[in-house]
């Protein structure tokens, strides 16, 4: 689960995450992560997508400020760009999802951002941190996106949720 980044920006980013050496950048759309890869059983998938329907159907668009880098290093290799303005609705959403069918313990606290840098080279992960340091961008939210893995390994919307009772069940193609 994750809202995913729009274009521009999120193509820009994946680039810059293919630039800094990291091998997974194709395979994993750019986004904000709301429930960690979670394994699921396939019977459980209608009342997930229920579960996730009636989130996305009371909520509201918001916006979102992308600004500056931050990392989770030492605790985890991890260069991000960081959410500015826009954690209470990621929080909010997140809350929600993590109840009914998805409920489960996650390893870290919550704290929305948009990798750029995952187990790459101190090197790498240092140059990601600086040089997106002074990025900026600006969205709205309009919805979330449930992602499927791939036995080929590569993260595909499986089914997008807009806000307000406006989804349209389609799949939102992402170009890598």
């Amino acid at each position: 689960m994750a809202i995913p980044i729009p274009e521009p920006y999120g193509s820009e980013l994946q680039r810059r995450r293919e630039s800094f050496g990291d091998e997974l950048a194709s395979a994993i759309p750019t986004h904000i992560t709301l429930l960690p890869p979670t394994e699921v059983g396939g019977g459980d998938l209608g009342a997930i997508e229920d579960h996730l329907q009636m989130i996305a159907a009371a909520e509201h668009p918001f916006r979102i400020l992308l600004r500056g880098t931050g990392t989770f290093r030492p605790v985890s290799p991890v260069v991000f760009v960081a959410v500015a303005d826009g954690i209470a609705g990621c929080e909010r959403i997140q809350r929600q999802v993590l109840a009914g069918p998805l409920a489960r313990e996650l390893d870290f606290p919550y704290h929305p951002h948009v990798t750029v840098a995952h187990h790459l080279p101190e090197e790498a992960m240092d140059r990601a941190f600086k040089e997106l340091a002074g990025y900026e961008a600006v969205f709205e939210v309009r919805g979330f996106s449930l992602y499927e893995h791939g036995d080929d390994g590569v993260w595909r919307p499986r089914r997008h949720f807009a806000f307000g009772g406006a989804d349209r069940g389609a799949v939102r193609k992402v170009i890598i």
